[in-house]
């Protein structure tokens, strides 16, 4: 089963393009454009091969955006297949890129800024419900709430020590950033979607 992200810059008009689109740049450097791609002015779709990444690529997604002061985005998460592969990923197709690209659409109206979809019901519930309060937390992000969890997810390796140095922090600092964060818990709802998603299969 393969994940869909289809995402969009809330407000971007209050932004330069420049500022947003170069922080999705360095989210996805190094991703082909059969992987992901802006499209649709603020909009972007970012294919995920194993469904079991699409919460912690989320995580990513989010921290990297919200390092900009009051940026933040809106993020449809899609399961499914990839029954056809284009040199774009936005004109590629399935049932993963179809949940997806619907889903942000109702999202939008409703003013959801973290959604799931698939071909199970039952299993969209649960996780919706779960992600709710990962918007509360998510989307209170300040920009140093964002720094210090993108730093941690995109350095597997770092301890809070290695952290301070880098950042000239002390560890004490680094603890309490990552509680802010509520870093620990979301690594938590990260292995519980993880394990979910396999049982899927």
């Amino acid at each position: 089963m393969k994940a869909v992200i289809t995402g969009d810059i809330i407000d971007s008009q209050k932004f330069g393009a420049e500022v947003w689109y170069k922080a999705l740049q360095e989210i996805f450097e190094g991703k082909t454009s059969q992987e992901w791609e802006n499209y649709r002015g603020d909009e972007f779709q970012y294919l995920i091969p194993n469904a079991e990444d699409a919460f912690l690529e989320f995580l990513k997604i989010k921290a990297g955006i919200k390092k900009i002061q009051d940026l933040d985005v809106r993020i449809s998460i899609g399961l499914g297949d990839q029954n056809f592969v284009a040199d774009k990923v936005s004109q590629s197709n399935g049932s993963a890129f179809v949940n997806s690209g619907r889903n942000l659409e109702r999202i939008k109206a409703e003013k959801i800024n973290l959604h799931i979809a698939s071909e199970k019901p039952e299993l969209d519930a649960q996780l919706n419900l779960i992600f709710k309060w990962v918007s509360l937390t998510v989307d209170s992000w300040s920009v140093m709430s964002a720094e210090i969890v993108d730093l941690f997810l995109n350095k597997k390796d770092i301890n809070q020590d290695e952290a301070a140095k880098q950042l000239n922090l002390t560890q004490s600092s680094i603890s309490q950033r990552l509680k802010r964060a509520n870093y620990d818990l979301l690594m938590e709802t990260e292995a519980y979607y993880r394990q979910l998603i396999s049982q899927q299969k």
